[in-house]
């Protein structure tokens, strides 16, 4: 363990927690916006695989509906998503996202893992929520980076999206808070009653 004094404060810092970088590492904000990019366009284009699991899965018409309209906002995200590539002379491919490759694997569980139903649904909205937050953390900061760049069409387009992000989980929101949460509590209450 490598110890040393941090510069002004004369205290020691543990020097065990500090990570050297990859080769190819970032190294200006342009490289790790690009890099940024790659990232979500390939969790959007994964999404549009996930998706229509989630759809066909929820029994609530509302949560199937909500899913199955934002499976096309998806698909259109990830047109837009390579025109920004294009704006920045790019060119579109996707790394994988190990945190979306998560959130849609955690997803699978909780479908594994409920049975068909209020129960089910609420598990659903709340895999998809995280997801959303995740989309919305991540298009926040892409449209940060954006702006320092001056890449105003972009920030555009990327804004557009965060809107759409934003929009998604509230209709979640509301759905989970209207009256799915609300069943699903139902059927815990009756099936108290069962035991």
């Amino acid at each position: 363990m490598k110890n040393t004094k941090e510069p002004g404060n004369g205290k020691e810092t543990n020097m065990t927690n500090i990570v050297a970088p990859a080769k190819d590492a970032s190294g200006d904000l342009r490289a790790l916006f690009i890099e940024s990019l790659k990232d979500i366009y390939w969790a959007e284009n994964a999404l549009t695989k996930a998706l229509p699991k989630m759809a066909a899965n929820a029994t609530s018409p509302l949560l199937a509906s909500a899913i199955t309209e934002h499976i096309e906002v998806t698909k259109i995200q990830v047109v837009r998503l390579k025109a920004i590539f294009e704006l920045l002379g790019e060119k579109a491919e996707g790394k994988k996202c190990e945190a979306m490759d998560g959130l849609i694997k955690e997803g699978d569980s909780i479908l594994e893992e409920t049975v068909p139903g209020p129960v089910r649904d609420a598990g659903i909205i709340a895999a998809s929520q995280k997801i959303e937050h995740y989309e919305i953390a991540t298009y926040g900061t892409l449209c940060s980076f954006a702006k320092a760049l001056g890449e105003n069409d972009a920030v555009q387009l990327l804004t557009q999206t965060l809107a759409e992000e934003k929009e998604s989980d509230m209709i979640l929101s509301d759905a989970a808070c209207s009256a799915i949460n609300l069943m699903a509590a139902e059927n815990t209450k009756k099936g108290a009653l069962k035991k």
